[in-house]
């Protein structure tokens, strides 16, 4: 019954000519003011053009209110008490519409979430502390995931979301499950959320580093999972390339070897962000450049092996472009002192 209710509401939505938010409204008059010719009138409001506009608002009120009503619907399913393990004896049928119910109920909230609106008006009713409590920790993954999936979406760019999810504890739960959840997809949407909390938000920062945030991506970079080792990679340069004052803290955990030890593997495109945040530790960081420079790591000669591995692969441009620019960091300057030495 949800799942058809929801499909002709979502249909009705999109058949709906007017603005979904007033977002869309102001947009609608920018777009009506630029395909207008010649200078504004000078003239009052027409009575029309007054009725017209009181009644766009009044769709545009009336339309939020639906998605309002449609957040509810799917929140009274999330809340709804499970069976329990003796009722579940002989029910298995039941128990499988149960867990979809929720997760369709999960994937309506996600897509509505992605207006700014609808993510607030969730965070209002309730659906992250929700989301926390209940099915972050619940024992089906695909709950788990979609849970996980609906934070990021409303956690981003939306700072005031961002703020209430770390004040109710959410980072650490997210950086658990990113760390030793046993489902892949679990890890990576949960360090989508994570993400979501920490980029461009100096408090999610803050607690990314209290509980020993870069660790959770060095082990990232390090497990079996291709897009949670890229995903890891990505957001580690990214911190880097945002928060420079950074370098010293995650030179000092040893992830200048760490991560050559990650190039070493296998060749895998997310190599490309691996050597960017190498790039990053070893620009004003003499700690960092002192490392990479170790005799030890073998770098050097790594780097002219990869370097002469990506020539003439096009896809490959930017990862061959980190390649010289790291090698040229720290061993064209060492080549000039080593050669003064000598002298």
């Amino acid at each position: 019954m949800f799942l058809f209710s929801f499909h002709i509401m979502a249909e009705n939505n999109q058949n709906r000519r007017y603005p979904q938010n007033l977002q869309g409204v102001l947009q609608l008059a920018m777009d009506a003011g630029s395909a207008a010719e010649g200078p504004a009138p000078v003239e009052p409001m027409s009575e029309e053009r007054k009725t017209w506009l009181r009644e766009a608002l009044a769709e545009v009120a009336k339309g939020q209110m639906d998605e309002v009503e449609q957040m509810k619907q799917c929140l009274a399913v999330l809340r709804k008490e499970e069976m329990s393990e003796r009722d579940r004896e002989g029910e298995e049928e039941m128990d499988e519409e149960d867990e979809d119910e929720r997760e369709s109920a999960f994937e309506a909230l996600s897509e509505l979430c992605e207006n700014l609106d609808n993510a607030r008006d969730l965070m209002i009713l309730g659906g992250l502390e929700l989301c926390l409590s209940k099915y972050l920790c619940h024992g089906q993954s695909g709950l788990r995931w979609r849970a996980a999936e609906l934070i990021a979406s409303c956690a981003q760019n939306m700072p005031q979301v961002q703020v209430h999810l770390l004040s109710i504890g959410a980072l650490p739960k997210l950086l658990q499950l990113t760390d030793s959840d046993p489902h892949p997809t679990v890890r990576v949407k949960a360090l989508y959320a994570v993400s979501c909390l920490v980029r461009e938000q100096e408090a999610g920062l803050q607690a990314f580093l209290t509980h020993d945030g870069f660790s959770v991506l060095m082990r990232g970079m390090q497990s079996e999972n291709e897009k949670l080792r890229t995903k890891s990679a990505f957001l580690l340069l990214n911190l880097l390339t945002s928060h420079p004052e950074q370098k010293g803290t995650v030179v000092s955990m040893g992830m200048v070897q760490q991560l050559v030890s990650v190039l070493r593997t296998p060749h895998s495109p997310f190599h490309e962000h691996v050597l960017g945040a190498l790039c990053c530790l070893v620009e004003d960081c003499p700690q960092g450049l002192k490392d990479c420079r170790n005799p030890t790591l073998g770098l050097e000669e790594f780097l002219r092996q990869r370097s002469r591995e990506l020539q003439g692969k096009e896809e490959s441009q930017e990862e061959l472009d980190f390649c010289e620019r790291l090698r040229v960091a720290c061993f064209r300057g060492q080549q000039s002192e080593d050669n003064g030495m000598d002298r």
